[in-house]
C-alpha cells in the first residue's frame, strides 16, 4: 500500500517521491505552490511514511509499488519527480512504463552505483529504536553522537513518532538496512528513453558529477541539467522558490 498526499485537483498530475529516510511531508510547502499548475501527489515511498513494508528492497519492486499506485488512482499520464532515493525510482518507473510519464525531473542524482554514505545514519536511528527516548530531545542527543549536522537530525526526527513504549522511528529501518546495497546501486534501466528529462543538480552537491553523463545520456538521450547556485544535496528545501520554478517551467514548456 503506497501512502499518499494530494493538493489541488482537476490539473495535470504531478507525481513527487522524496529520498532516503524521508516521507511525504517534506514536499509540503513547495507542493502548495505547484497545485496553482498541478494535481500535486506527495507519495511515501514502500517502507517509509505511512506506506507499506516491501522485501526485498530493490528498485524495479518499488516502481512496481509505485505503478500500482498509479494503476488504482486511474492515473495514466503523468508528469513525475523524484529527489536521489525517489530520483533513481522515478527513472525505473520511467524507464518500466515510458507510455505513463510525460516528463520526468530527478533531483540530484544519477543513474549510478554510489558509495556507502549512510552508516553512522543507520546505527543511530536503530540506537532511537533501541533505547525508546522519551521525548525527542532525548532522541536529537542520541542521534548526535552518530551525526553532528543539526539539520540533517532535525530531517531525519521528521521521522520520530510515539508509542507506548516512548518514541521510536517509523520507517522499515530493518528492510532499508538489508537493501542498502542495492538502493547504492544504478536503477536496471533500458536504454534510449525518449521521455523528456530534466536532471537538477545542486552546485555544492557531489551526486551528479560530469563523469556521470556518458552514462546518463546513455539512457535518457533527451536530458537536460540546470544547476541551482549555492545549494547542496538538498537543493529543493535550501532554495524552494527557485526550485519549484525550474519545475513549473519545464513542466509547462
Amino acid at each position: 500500500m503506497i501512502h499518499a498526499i494530494q493538493y489541488g485537483q482537476n490539473l495535470p498530475p504531478l507525481v513527487v517521491l522524496h529520498g532516503l529516510f524521508g516521507n511525504a511531508d517534506n514536499w509540503h510547502s513547495i507542493a502548495q505552490k505547484w497545485s496553482e499548475y498541478f494535481t500535486v501527489y506527495c507519495l511515501d515511498l514502500p517502507n517509509h511514511g505511512q506506506s507499506s513494508a516491501l522485501d526485498p528492497v530493490t528498485f524495479p519492486a518499488m516502481a512496481d509499488a509505485i505503478n500500482e499506485w498509479l494503476e488504482q488512482e486511474q492515473l495514466d499520464h503523468i508528469y513525475l519527480l523524484g529527489h536521489s532515493l525517489g530520483g533513481k525510482v522515478a527513472m525505473q518507473l520511467t524507464s518500466d512504463h515510458p507510455e505513463k510519464v510525460r516528463k520526468l525531473i530527478v533531483a540530484d542524482i544519477a543513474p549510478v552505483e554510489y558509495q556507502p554514505s549512510h552508516t553512522k545514519i543507520f546505527e543511530g536511528l536503530q540506537e532511537i529504536n533501541h533505547q525508546k527516548p522519551e521525548n525527542r530531545k532525548q532522541a536529537d542527543k542520541i542521534l548526535s553522537a552518530f551525526e553532528t549536522n543539526a539539520g540533517i537530525r532535525q530531517f531525519l526526527l521528521k521521522n520520530l513518532k510515539r508509542t507506548d513504549q516512548g518514541h521510536a522511528i517509523n520507517l522499515g529501518l530493518e528492510e532499508l538496512h538489508k537493501g542498502y546495497k542495492t538502493i547504492l546501486k544504478k536503477p536496471a534501466l533500458n536504454n534510449d528513453i525518449d521521455t523528456p528529462t530534466l536532471f537538477i543538480k545542486g552546485e555544492n552537491s557531489s551526486y551528479i558529477l560530469p563523469a556521470y553523463q556518458a552514462q546518463t545520456l546513455q539512457h535518457f538521450p533527451h536530458a537536460s541539467v540546470k544547476m541551482i547556485p549555492e545549494t547542496g544535496h538538498w537543493l529543493h528545501a535550501e532554495k524552494p522558490t527557485v526550485f519549484a520554478s525550474l519545475v513549473k517551467r519545464f513542466l509547462t514548456a
